[in-house]
């Protein structure tokens, strides 16, 4: 059986974190480690926040701060799967737990169309990070073409009740859209009394 004591642990540093009153930019320096070292050991995330949808891309909620200054998703990517160009409009971090995730970013011109910039991939262990103004605009997918990628992002924000926007590249034409999530139950966190000993 699997043992969320990682995710537990990783959830309350984070919180503690956000005690400290830090600003965006060391915020993000500093729950990268924590992330990383999360997303190091794939032994922790519970089988049914890693299954894929045959038809699109999951984003499953791990956990929101109570008071929704920070969400934990897992994404789940089937073999070819990928976002629209989306934003954000939150800053984010993104690790790598299994498979590879492709990135490619865009930069918005003057007339609000997209031009699309570097593409690079995210490997397992490995974590990138998002904020509005900086990098806010792209589009993911998964890498692989015979298999599940999965990644474990952190956003400012219950990102499943934030109103974004996904655009068309060509004319930059704008549709909003609020996430939610793909399942309506979250991992119990805090309930030790299943697995005596190993959480």
């Amino acid at each position: 059986m699997t043992s969320i004591a990682r995710l537990r642990d990783f959830v309350t540093r984070f919180t503690a974190l956000h005690e400290r009153g830090l600003d965006r930019e060391a915020l993000q320096h500093e729950g990268a480690a924590l992330l990383r070292e999360l997303v190091a050991q794939d032994d922790w995330l519970p089988e049914e926040f890693a299954r894929p949808h045959p038809e699109r891309y999951s984003q499953y909620l791990l956990h929101c701060d109570p008071l929704e200054r920070f969400s934990v998703v897992s994404f789940v990517w089937g073999p070819g799967q990928k976002t629209p160009l989306h934003d954000h409009r939150v800053w984010g971090l993104i690790g790598m737990l299994r498979g590879r995730e492709r990135e490619t970013q865009f930069a918005r011109d003057a007339d609000g169309r997209f031009r699309a910039g570097e593409t690079s991939d995210l490997e397992p262990g490995e974590v990138a990070s998002l904020a509005p103004g900086v990098n806010d605009y792209h589009q993911v997918a998964n890498a692989l073409a015979d298999r599940t990628s999965v990644s474990i992002h952190v956003y400012g924000d219950n990102i499943g009740g934030v109103s974004r926007a996904t655009y068309d590249p060509e004319t930059g034409t704008e549709k909003s859209f609020i996430s939610g999530y793909s399942s309506a139950v979250v991992p119990n966190l805090w309930d030790r009394s299943k697995n005596k000993g190993a959480d």
